[in-house]
Formats: structure tokens, sequence, C-alpha cells
């Protein structure tokens, strides 16, 4: 559905244009390779993956609140596995944010594209003092926040007014490898934070283990939807340019090997002699220390990054 969604919207070469680099703005860029239609291309400088041209803004809009694929996605496809979603990601990811948290006093916490609100509601349930904010453009996804009390901003993050210095925390769960412009969406982010407040965001790592070894095969390569894929290090570049200064930046992923091994033992995917040993007939031991060396070592393809807002003199 997406692949067709794809032609109707973006076959037009006048619906996407060229760009830098999304991360260090480097003008110089890499061909790599194609999918589904998309040129990949990588950064001589940070090694960021991007697409490049990419739709321009309008029509990714459009894309993501009324193509198909879309619609058949927040009805069709999340609705039913919300609550598995819920157990094994949003509660998880809502027990690691309480931690970061050092204060007893009320906190304002705005979730960037919030959903149907699983993120918020699991806070809500571990500390009293939050008052939530969803920050959700679609309208079904806010409507369904509405009504289960938070305050919404039914907006995408970069129209958002009125609301400057007024959030102790944000966070941004797989969200910027979508984004047409990213530094526009953290710089936004960034004048919605308090000084001193903190923005959490999860993302793809693009020097990730599973994503380097499957390459254009990787299904997290997924265009348009995904069109960044920064590493630990050039995230932090642009987090630093707007501003940010980066507290921690990790990946904690624990999928990597089992995704490389299902896609050689399930999709035939034609890896060297040394993984395919691994594959057939390395231990589980040995398996889950390598995926624990690919954690420690930030080569994860899940990455999460903390930053924050400096405190102004």
């Amino acid at each position: 559905m997406v692949r067709e969604d794809a032609l109707a919207y973006f076959s037009d070469p006048g619906r996407c244009e060229e760009i830098n680099c999304p991360a260090c703005s480097c003008d110089q860029t890499v061909f790599e390779f194609e999918k589904f239609g998309f040129n990949y291309h990588s950064c001589p400088d940070c090694g960021t993956l991007f697409v490049n041209p990419r739709p321009k803004l309008v029509f990714l809009e459009d894309f993501y609140v009324n193509s198909p694929s879309s619609r058949f996605w927040a009805e069709e496809f999340f609705k039913p596995v919300a609550e598995a979603r819920r157990e094994k990601i949003f509660r998880p990811r809502a027990k690691h944010f309480n931690n970061l948290i050092t204060t007893d006093d009320e906190i304002t916490v705005g979730d960037i594209g919030a959903g149907y609100g699983l993120f918020l509601e699991e806070l809500s349930k571990l500390r009293k003092n939050v008052r939530p904010f969803a920050i959700e453009p679609s309208p079904e996804m806010a409507a369904i926040c509405k009504t289960k009390n938070f305050e919404v901003l039914e907006s995408i993050i970069e129209k958002i007014e009125g609301y400057d210095s007024s959030f102790d925390f944000l966070c941004s769960f797989e969200l910027f490898e979508h984004l047409h412009t990213p530094a526009t969406m953290l710089t936004a982010a960034f004048k919605l934070l308090k000084p001193g407040g903190s923005l959490l965001l999860t993302t793809l790592n693009g020097k990730g283990f599973d994503i380097q070894l499957l390459w254009e095969k990787s299904k997290s390569v997924f265009p348009p939807h995904h069109l960044n894929f920064c590493s630990p290090d050039s995230l932090s570049l642009l987090l630093n340019k707007v501003g940010f200064e980066v507290l921690e930046a990790e990946t904690p992923g624990v999928l990597d090997w089992d995704i490389i091994e299902g896609n050689i033992k399930r999709d035939q995917f034609s890896a060297d002699r040394f993984w395919n040993s691994i594959a057939d007939h390395a231990s589980i031991e040995c398996k889950q220390d390598l995926q624990s060396w690919i954690t420690k070592h930030k080569l994860s393809s899940h990455m999460r990054l903390v930053a924050r807002k400096p405190i102004q003199s």
C-alpha cells in the first residue's frame, strides 16, 4: 500500500527537492542505493544516510494525513496491537523516562507525536505530579488523547505558538526518521523547553549493526516513511548546533542479531560465511553476548539520546 501511495503522491519529480545533509548541512553527498523509487545518499562528513531528493514538506504532510496506507496503519494495524505495544514498548519506555526525573515538583511533559497517548498514560501511572501534553497533528488521534484528559496541542510541533519555555520535558519516539527537516523540529523543541528542560529522543541508527549489514535490504530502510538515518555522533552534532547539551547518547537495542538471523533463515539474505555460521551453529549464549557487545559499543540500530536546553544566566 505504501509503494502504491508513493507512486500516487511522489512520482512527479516536481514534488521532490534536493537537500543538504540533514545533520551537518554538508552539500556533498554520495549515492548509495535506490529503493522503491527513492534515492539514498550518505554524507561524506558525518556519515548520515538520507533520502535525497525527498518529498517536499507540503506533499509529505498530505501523504501522512490522507494516504490510504497511513489510514490503514492508524485504523487497521495499530489499534489491534495497541495493548501489546503498551506492554512491550510504552510501559518500559515510561519506566526509563521516570528514572530521568529528579524532582518531586509538578512537571510539564509533552509527547511529540503522541498517537493514542499510551506513553503518557503509562507515565501518569508512575508519577502523579505530571502535567501531560499530547502534541499530535492527526485529528483522529488527537481526539482519542482528549478522551484521556490530556491537554492536547493538535498541531505539528513546528507550528505551535504561545508555549515558548513551557515544558520541563519533551519526548520524541521514532519520529525523527520521518521528518522532512529535522533541524526545524529540534529548533521548535528547543523553544518550547524551559531553560534546563530536557528532550528524550529515540530513532534509528544508520550506523547500527543490522542496518549496516542488510543495507538496502533492511526493512527499516522504508521510504517515504524513513528519510533520515543519523548515528549517535551525527545526531549529537545536530543537537549541539541547535543549542542543546547532549547528556546521553546510547544504543539500547536488543533485536539487532535477531533481525539478522531472521533475514538469513527466513528471507534468504545472503550474508557472508561468518554470519551464516553464527546463525546456523552458534550457541544462544554466543548470540546473547554478541548482542550485548553491539549494545555496549553503540552499534545497535535503535538509539536513544537525552539533550538539555542550557540554563540561561
